[in-house]
């Protein structure tokens, strides 16, 4: 192999390399963006994969970029008001592809699920899950009384359909 050659390998490796975070800075642009313009938020803030959105409907509102990707919606209330669910099944769609209005359906169904049982509940909506939760907890959202986080649906369903 010639000195040129190499230089050429070399250079193309470290291109290679190099352009992995920048696309990944993109991806995460993009969907920020969507995320934004789908449910009528603004950026509050945005470090490497995370973006955190103010929301009128929610009292924190934020992003994780990495894969799978998430949101997480929560509320101060106990039992938000209709717009929270509203603003959750807007995000399924930002992030997922989700129907909006079938996305608000899940939500607002596993939080009364979560009200009654006292635990979260997951379930999902076509390209969307959705895991939501009431109460107390610690952390970071040990404000939030509820919380529902949305990912995309990932691989195939271990539910098969009769026929």
């Amino acid at each position: 192999m010639t000195r040129t050659t190499k230089t050429i390998l070399t250079l193309a490796i470290l291109t290679g390399l190099s352009t992995a975070p920048v696309l990944a800075a993109d991806a995460c642009d993009a969907l920020t963006a969507r995320v934004i313009r789908d449910t009528g938020a603004s950026l509050a803030g945005r470090a490497g994969p995370y973006a955190v959105f103010r929301a009128e409907d929610a009292e924190r509102m934020s992003l994780d970029c990495r894969a799978p990707a998430r949101i997480t919606v929560a509320s101060r209330d106990r039992e938000p008001s209709q717009a929270y669910f509203s603003l959750v099944g807007r995000a399924a769609r930002a992030l997922a592809g989700a129907d909006p209005a079938a996305a608000e359906v899940l939500a607002l169904n596993l939080h009364q699920a979560s009200l009654l049982a006292n635990a979260p509940r997951r379930g999902g909506s076509g390209r969307a899950v959705m895991l939501c939760e009431t109460g107390p907890r610690t952390g970071g959202l040990r404000e939030d009384l509820t919380v529902c986080r949305v990912a995309p649906r990932t691989g195939l369903s271990r539910i098969r359909r009769a026929g």
